[in-house]
């Protein structure tokens, strides 16, 4: 295996376990990475807030990809912002309405925005979410860098809100099931895979010398952009066929196995 200068890291499903919990061991881990120069990159299509409050103190010394690739960070300086253009916003939001079970949230630099009164979803959104507010109407202006839109169906959000909303494609916008239960609208061509491209390029770091980890279709770029590429066990069947190595699953902390194993610790 070539020298490894980055591990770049889905969190839900991935990084983290079904109650999304940190392995008690990535601490010890970690500073092992930094003795060796190696960048740890958690990428997800959360909120930036809602990666970095995982990290600590040790947030300063990472890099970070937010909202599915729309926002990058490297040791607390912005990289990279995406925006979606406001003019398709209220469009978009009005199909959602019409698409039973859905629930759109906007997910912005500042904030993300939801416009329904439904506590259990607000409680669940919340630990995706760290900063969000409640807005009387989403079809109205919001004072903020809209970087996505992100959609939940309990249903599954493959079956139930895809198929409705890829008409959206037609204004060059990507719609991208993100996980079991979400789908994400952004501007074409933003998707993790870019952002770590962008990434590699600041740091001058290789694909060669990029170890990633994934478990649904939103990491697939990622993963084509690492010569060590792992989906989880527990990953969508696409992610897999992506993939040039196996994980064990997220519940058994995979990443960090497979990291440990590459560094050569107990």
């Amino acid at each position: 295996m070539d020298d490894i200068r980055m591990i770049v890291t889905d969190m839900d499903g991935t990084f983290l376990n079904s109650l999304h919990e940190v392995s008690p061991e990535f601490p010890q881990i970690y500073e092992e990475l930094k003795k060796r120069n190696i960048l740890f990159v958690p990428a997800s299509g959360r909120q930036m807030l809602g990666i970095t409050k995982y990290f600590g103190d040790t947030e300063s010394e990472m890099a970070f990809i937010a909202e599915n690739g729309g926002y990058v960070i490297y040791k607390n300086e912005e990289l990279f912002a995406d925006e979606l253009d406001p003019k398709y916003i209220a469009e978009i939001i009005t199909k959602i309405r019409t698409v039973p079970g859905a629930t759109a949230v906007l997910s912005g630099k500042k904030k993300a925005y939801f416009d329904t009164d439904n506590q259990g979803f607000i409680d669940y959104i919340s630990q995706f979410y760290a900063d969000s507010e409640r807005r009387k109407d989403l079809t109205e202006e919001v004072h903020d860098s809209i970087f996505k839109i992100a959609v939940y169906h309990s249903g599954g959000s493959e079956l139930n809100v895809y198929p409705e909303l890829k008409e959206f494609e037609k204004y060059d916008l990507d719609i991208v099931v993100s996980g079991q239960y979400w789908l994400d609208i952004m501007n074409k061509d933003i998707n993790k895979g870019a952002a770590l491209e962008k990434l590699q390029k600041a740091l001058d770091i290789t694909p060669q010398q990029t170890m990633a980890f994934g478990d649904y279709m939103n990491d697939i770029q990622m993963l084509e952009n690492s010569k060590y590429s792992y989906a989880m066990k527990n990953a969508h069947p696409s992610v897999k066929k992506a993939a040039s190595f196996e994980a064990c699953s997220n519940d058994n902390f995979g990443v960090l196995k497979i990291i440990k194993d590459y560094l050569n610790i107990n």
